[in-house]
């Protein structure tokens, strides 16, 4: 099966501001509820890889956390899909953990857990340490425009070169489905 992994702020939820720490506090992208249901009808499986230091920090909850991302997982079922896992690093930078972007873990983590040939995936996120994460254990990258990245200019960017730039979630899945 195929797999899509995605950050969850800049690419699914609206970036800026503060924390979501709260369910009332998301605000979904425009078309990425419905991009993600696309995919699932269409046989990928999406999971979320996310830096979440604002547990680290106090500014989130584990609980509210928790809360998120069901509010999320009920939204995306109502759309029509369903999430195969959601991956968080709660941890401060510095903290020196394995699994805060840039670094891979939380991929390696679900390929583990779910038996996910990496090579075969796509991972999508909005920052240059969202592409190192994915580019790292050798999956294909998208950078999306829709959230701390707004354009792509390839000679300031730090880290690996993207697979592909799009403007959105729903870009990258017109590509995607368009290319199977």
């Amino acid at each position: 099966m195929k797999t899509i992994f995605l950050d969850r702020d800049g690419v699914i939820t609206v970036e800026g501001g503060g924390y979501v720490a709260r369910p009332a506090d998301v605000r979904y992208l425009p078309g990425a509820l419905g991009a993600i249901a696309r995919l699932y009808n269409a046989g990928w499986q999406s999971v979320i890889f996310t830096n979440q230091s604002g547990v680290g920090r106090g500014f989130i909850t584990d609980a509210g956390l928790l809360e998120v991302h069901e509010k999320l997982r009920v939204d995306l079922r109502t759309a029509g899909a369903e999430l195969l896992d959601i991956y968080v690093c709660p941890h401060k930078p510095g903290d020196n953990c394995a699994c805060r972007k840039p670094l891979p873990g939380m991929l390696l983590q679900a390929a583990v857990d779910h038996q996910i040939d990496l090579h075969t995936a796509w991972a999508v996120g909005d920052t240059p340490r969202d592409i190192a994460a994915a580019a790292a254990v050798g999956a294909s990258t998208a950078l999306v425009l829709s959230g701390h990245t707004r354009a792509y200019e390839p000679a300031s960017f730090p880290g690996p070169v993207p697979t592909m730039v799009c403007k959105d979630l729903p870009a990258l899945v017109d590509y995607l489905l368009a290319s199977r």
